[in-house]
């Protein structure tokens, strides 16, 4: 992951430090003691000149003392150019001071920005080589041998303490931009503090590695007696006004605000009761709890003195009439007299009148019903031809008018898409569960690493008629070589510079000085960060680390149809292929772990899961077609009537007229162009299924209670007169429930409500006119005793005479536990008042519960249990050690010299002390709540030191204006014709700019235009690391940027490593508080951008999508209720169980640890539809009987609590069960362990809950039984 800013920045940097100490090895005329006489006085010079070169080529100083020199008037004026306080003698040559020069040059363009720093920098040198006081200071120690003369092999330099920390503190901040890191990383090894600056500088290496040839012991005290003493520059401190820094390089400076203290956490409010501690809202629910039982039991008792005054002490139980009664109603409605005698409400008695007239109509006609019905959904179906797919997870889980989607438009377009990310895993085994894994840096480990890489290299993709291979599709910011992130860069990617610079050792080496070696550089000439290539370790012990990290970073396109990306796709599955059965075993063989992945795994493995679950989604269709089929059929008595009384055909139809509803709904949405998805072909027909099969065994039922000596046509017309209005209330409040999800913003939710709504729609029509008929035709087949699946086939008279008896005298059995089990126990006082206080419990500590639910939708969910992503993903979170990249967009950025912009954004010396970058720098000093791990690389900061005239081996000129790069690179010098010198071509090469071409320091415009393409162009090197090229190529949008406005660029950064779905939410916000905040106080338009951002955008607002969802869904099952029911009293009720269920199915998801996303929150608003079904149809029976609150509770449960139990309870346990065994993880989490908490939880409160609360609160009886009415009877409310 940061191979973006890793590849362009930390090349020239790497370079400066091997310079610096080399420059203070060639620049240095170390005087030696031995043997000569040691002389230690002012104007006298402990060395002079130069004795010879190392066999590396390194510069050598002579041993030998001699007095200061006074300096001609040129190299006079050369030394004070750089050297401005040592005047007069000095004690070195022309030549020492030449190399001195060309050494310190490339320090320069790193801490320039810190004018304070640089100063105290060049000091240092310049007092160790020029100074004429130098043998004061300077004290040979060793002299060896070179070629017969005698040259410097070690010194000690005599610095003052407060030198020392006054270089350290005026330059430990300071900033290195490319790199995203501190210049002291580059130029001190990372020093914590001088002394370890000091150690870093005057260690001697070995021939061959960047450093110094002899040692050079820095020393603060000196000893008795000596007449040495302490070199004493002039340091200046980094908030000095003179010599000012910027804010981001010099935080500690008088004119800096502080760095914004880390925001609290906003921990939940808690109270510690003694050892306990309980959060508020837990406490204020346990107190409201207590509040509202003894407020019910004082209701309880009041209620029962009443009674008893009533009926007095010997009165019988409430419920001791419950058999007569019951069977008084059962009676009733075989003699076909409850719908004429009960007076509906006028919206149920007109629907009730309709549906009895309606029923008759069908009944009479049920063929022509049937069949149009069904045509009319077949024309829907013929849609299904522009069937397509929709599989991108962009246009799955982003909305259209998504910000996060607009923000990635514009940065693709103007700036570049992010790359493409193709990455292996290889990690070590801990021997034992609680062992800490064993390092992976081994030989063995190493030598697999380069057998894996030879294989990758070797691949080859067939794209049309090519063969693709990494090196044509990989990104290669500079030179030819891909930007691989990987440890085999510490050997330039060559196994045969494993053994010839050391093995382990050098990559061990190379952990700590992989900017400061030049050995340790990758093939693509950069420094590799270990963060992006190990993994598992803690801190910096990168040696301990137990995981390899590979990264290949591939370009990327804006979109699919162009040639590039087609071959990265292509070898992204050859790689997949290779992985799997290659790779794998290799691993596996050394006792290790791998995993991959690559930029198009996810959409890959999400088509895979569309097909995985096929067979599990199939058999439960087939497990709740079987028990459909026996629900709907009665119980025979004798084998003979079985074929008769079954209802397999029936049950097999509606089924079909199920797959019909959907296929039309999917039609219809694919001829307007909306995409599906193949998981809602497998979700939706099981949800319409679930939803549909109730009113199925609802309208059976209730023609199965009719008088069998009635017609057919009036049996249906009666049937369907009496539950008509329930199944309409129920069907209109699931539709008006799933279509609330249309207005979630992510497509495939929102495409899965809309489709869902419209299948539940078509299904109701079907049940109502194509089932109706079938039930009516089925009806007329058993009477006709022919048999079911077969009905050419008839069977004796006999059969069908007991089959009719069956279904007069016997009752199931679930109506039989109805009315002798189940409704005498909750008419108990005892368990009406338990029932009441548990159900109470239950809601008010899932209210508490509801707090703890944490949004996201975890990667490994989305995908199938066995997909190799999901070990992928698990490595990522505990071995990754980087966070995502974070570019921070500026748009329309007004460079002219008149405009504010330029010191509003860059973090230089004279920048605004609020700037952009200054305040990234201070944010990422606060990194848990910012998010943030360090300084912005900054294109504008390294421009504008690239064409300061002190940086003068950057922007350089020829004599005729055009652009002439640094020595180190051609023209000016090729690597194959040996070492570079400072003659050729670009001997006559002059500054850009000198200080009286540039206003305060900055360009204007006209120089701005001219010299950023020469900035983007030019690439860094040891002479000069600022160059563009690489690092910010694609930082700026060069179009249209001649009239003084650049339309956009980016500083890059990089967020904290986030491994939790909350760490991603966080993180975006922190962002979008950052950049709201910036943009207000600087007035620019400036917006956070990074690869995550697109999919995690949704659940900044998740809660509040989820409860206004939730709100409108259950307002337009209450706007329902209540207009079909014109009861405000039953409506309240019902609106009160639905959200009992949905709370108590969130505290369930809090248990459970399901996470609130659109998949979550599309459940819950469909749970609602689903869980009407559970109340409406009681609450309905409720409604249409007669007698007291507790006698009308049991009539309900009578009539209709079969009903529910079987048609809608236990056919969805049945299917829901079933997906238990799903492979798809999504499947399991929310389909199948939040739909069996909506059915247990929905049953507990229509079955158990709401029948109590009736019983209790329930509407009074608005009805009055008519006497002996004909069956046009009128009605009134």
């Amino acid at each position: 992951m940061g191979i973006d800013n890793i590849i362009t920045a930390s090349f020239a940097s790497v370079f400066q430090i091997i310079l610096l100490s080399s420059s203070l090895l060639l620049t240095v005329a170390l005087q030696s003691t031995y043997g000569y006489g040691a002389m230690h006085s002012e104007e006298y010079c402990a060395m002079y000149d130069i004795c010879g070169e190392s066999s590396d080529g390194k510069v050598l100083n002579c041993p030998y003392g001699s007095p200061s020199v006074k300096p001609d008037d040129l190299l006079s004026a050369k030394i004070q150019s750089l050297c401005p306080t040592i005047t007069g003698n000095v004690c070195c040559t022309e030549q020492q001071f030449d190399t001195l020069r060309v050494q310190v040059q490339q320090a320069v363009p790193i801490l320039v920005g810190c004018p304070a720093c640089l100063r105290n920098f060049l000091n240092l040198f310049c007092e160790l080589s020029c100074s004429p006081n130098q043998s004061l200071f300077i004290n040979v120690t060793s002299i060896s041998e070179v070629n017969g003369n005698k040259t410097v092999d070690g010194i000690d330099f005599y610095v003052t303490e407060t030198f020392g920390e006054g270089l350290y503190d005026s330059c430990k901040d300071v900033k290195f931009g490319t790199m995203n890191t501190r210049a002291i990383d580059f130029v001190g090894a990372g020093a914590n503090s001088y002394k370890e600056w000091f150690a870093f500088l005057g260690a001697k290496v070995p021939p061959g590695f960047p450093g110094s040839p002899y040692s050079i012991n820095f020393k603060i005290t000196i000893p008795d007696s000596s007449p040495m003493e302490l070199m004493n520059a002039s340091v200046y401190s980094c908030n000095d006004t003179s010599l000012g820094c910027s804010c981001g390089d010099c935080p500690s400076s008088p004119v800096c605000s502080h760095p914004e203290p880390s925001p609290p956490r906003k921990d939940p409010c808690s109270i510690r009761i003694g050892s306990l501690k309980v959060r508020c809202v837990e406490l204020s629910m346990a107190v409201l709890y207590v509040v509202l039982i003894f407020m019910f039991f004082g209701w309880v008792l009041l209620q029962r003195r009443r009674e008893r005054r009533r009926l007095g002490y010997d009165a019988e139980p409430l419920l001791n009439d419950m058999s007569d009664e019951g069977s008084t109603l059962i009676s009733n409605q075989k003699e076909g007299t409850h719908p004429e005698e009960v007076q509906f409400s006028f919206v149920q008695g007109c629907l009730s009148r309709f549906y009895r007239t309606y029923g008759r109509w069908i009944a009479r006609r049920p063929t022509i019903v049937l069949c149009s019905s069904v045509a009319m959904v077949l024309l829907l179906c013929l849609g299904l031809l522009r069937f397509e797919v929709e599989t991108r997870p962009e246009k799955l889980w982003v909305g259209p008018g998504s910000k996060a989607a607009e923000e990635k438009e514009f940065f693709d377009s103007h700036l570049a898409p992010f790359y493409r990310i193709e990455q292996l895993i290889i990690a070590t085994i801990p021997e034992s569960e609680h062992e800490k894994p064993p390092s992976i840096i081994t030989e063995d480990n190493i030598e697999l690493l380069f057998e894996i890489q030879q294989k990758v290299d070797g691949i080859r993709a067939n794209y049309s008629t090519s063969l693709v291979t990494l090196s044509d599709i990989c990104l290669k910011p500079l030179g030819e070589d891909c930007a691989t992130q990987s440890i085999l860069q510490y050997f330039q990617m060559d196994p045969d510079n494993y053994d010839n610079y050391g093995g382990v050792e050098h990559a061990e080496y190379c952990f700590q000085h992989y900017t400061s070696a030049e050995t340790c550089f990758s093939a693509f000439k950069a420094p590799l960060e270990p963060t992006t290539a190990l993994g598992g370790f803690f801190g910096d012990n990168y040696s301990e680390a137990s995981a390899f990290i590979i990264t290949y970073p591939v370009n990327n396109a804006m979109t699919k149809v162009g040639d590039e990306n087609g071959k990265a796709i292509a070898w992204e599955k050859a790689f997949i292929e290779l992985a799997k059965e290659e790779l794998l075993p290799m691993v596996q063989s050394r006792n290790l772990t791998l995993s991959f992945s690559t930029e198009s795994s996810i959409e890959e493995e999400l088509k895979r899961e569309s097909t995985a679950d096929v067979i599990t989604i199939l058999v439960s269709y087939i497990v709740m077609f079987g028990y459909i089929s026996v629900t709907l059929g009665d119980t025979p008595s004798h084998q003979s009537s079985f074929y008769l009384s079954s209802k397999v055909l029936l049950g097999l139809s509606g089924v079909l007229l199920v797959v019909l509803s959907v296929l039309g709904s999917v039609g219809f949405f694919s001829l307007i162009g909306v995409k599906s998805t193949l998981i809602i072909m497998e979700v939706i027909p099981f949800l319409v299924l679930a939803v549909g099969v109730d009113n199925m065994c609802i309208i059976v039922d209730a023609v199965k209670w009719q008088p069998s000596d009635l017609p057919i046509e009036e049996q249906i017309s009666n049937a369907m007169g009496a539950v008509g209005p329930s199944i309409t209330l129920a069907s209109l409040s699931e539709i008006l429930a799933f279509a609330v999800g249309s207005f979630i913003s992510m497509p495939a939710c929102r495409v899965f409500s809309m489709i869902a709504a419209l299948a539940v729609l078509l299904d109701f029509l079907l049940q109502i006119t194509a089932f109706v008929a079938l039930v009516t035709l089925d009806f007329l087949r058993a009477k006709d005793s022919r048999i079911d699946c077969f009905p050419c086939i008839k069977v004796n008279s006999s059969s069908a005479e007991e089959s009719e008896g069956i279904r007069e005298e016997r009752g199931g059995l679930l109506t039989r536990y109805m009315k002798e089990v189940h409704a005498p126990f909750l008419g108990l006082w005892g368990v009406k008042i338990l029932v009441i206080a548990v159900f109470i419990a239950f809601t008010l500590a899932s209210i508490a519960l509801c707090t703890r639910i944490e949004p996201g939708l975890e990667q490994q969910i989305a995908l199938p249990r066995d997909s190799y992503l999901q070990g992928y993903f698990s490595n990522i979170s505990e071995y990754l050690r980087v966070g995502p990249p974070l570019y921070f967009v500026v748009k329309d950025y007004n460079y002219s010299l008149e405009s504010k912009h330029t010191n509003q954004l860059c973090s230089i010396s004279q920048c605004d002390s609020n700037s952009l970058l200054n305040e990234i720098s201070r944010a990422s000093l606060v990194p848990k709540s910012s998010y943030i791990a360090k300084p912005a690389a900054s294109w504008l900061d390294d421009f504008l030191v690239w064409i300061s005239p002190e940086a003068f081996s950057c922007c350089r000129k020829f004599v005729n204006g055009s652009y002439c790069p640094p020595d180190d690179q051609p023209p000016c010098c090729f690597p194959d014709e040996g070492p570079c010198g400072l003659g050729g071509v670009c001997k006559d090469c002059t500054t850009c700019f000198r200080h009286s071409d540039l206003v305060n320091d900055r360009p204007t415009t006209a120089q701005f235009r001219e010299k950023l393409p020469w900035f983007l162009d030019a690439l860094p090197s040891a002479d000069c690391a600022k160059g563009g090229h690489g690092a910010y190529t694609n930082s700026v949008d060069l179009n249209g940027f001649q009239s003084g406005v650049i339309q956009a660029s980016e500083f890059r950064t990089y967020h904290t490593p986030v491994n939790r779905q909350g760490d991603y939410v966080n993180a975006l916000r922190a962002a979008r508080d950052f950049c709201s905040r910036i943009s207000a106080s600087l007035k620019m338009d400036i917006f956070p951008y990074s690869v995550f951002y697109i999919f995690f955008e949704q659940y900044l607002d998740i809660w509040k999508i989820a409860l206004i969802n939730l709100a409108v869904a259950l307002g337009a099952v209450f706007v329902v209720c209540l207009i079909i029911t014109s009861s405000l009293w039953s409506s309240a009720i019902i609106l009160l169980v639905l959200v009992m269920i949905v709370l108590d199915i969130m505290g369930v998801m809090a248990i459970l640890g399901i996470q609130l996303n659109a998949v979550s929150v599309v459940n819950l608003v469909m749970s609602i539809g689903i869980a009407v079904e559970f109340c409406v149809h009681i609450a309905h029976a409720f409604m249409v009987s007669t007698g007291d609150r507790s006698q009308r509770a049991k009539i309900a449960l009578c009539t209709m609590g079969a009903s529910v139990f079987s048609g809608i309870t236990l056919t969805k346990l049945v299917g829901v069960l079933v997906l238990c065994f799903a492979t798809s993880e999504i499947f399991v989490v929310y389909y199948f362990q939040m739909y069996l908490a909506l059915v247990i939880i929905g049953f507990l409160h229509g079955l158990v809950f709401l029948p109590v609360l009736l019983s209790l609160f329930g509407p009074p009886s608005r009805y009055s039984v008519v006497k002996g009415q004909p069956e046009d009877a009128s009605s009134s409310s």
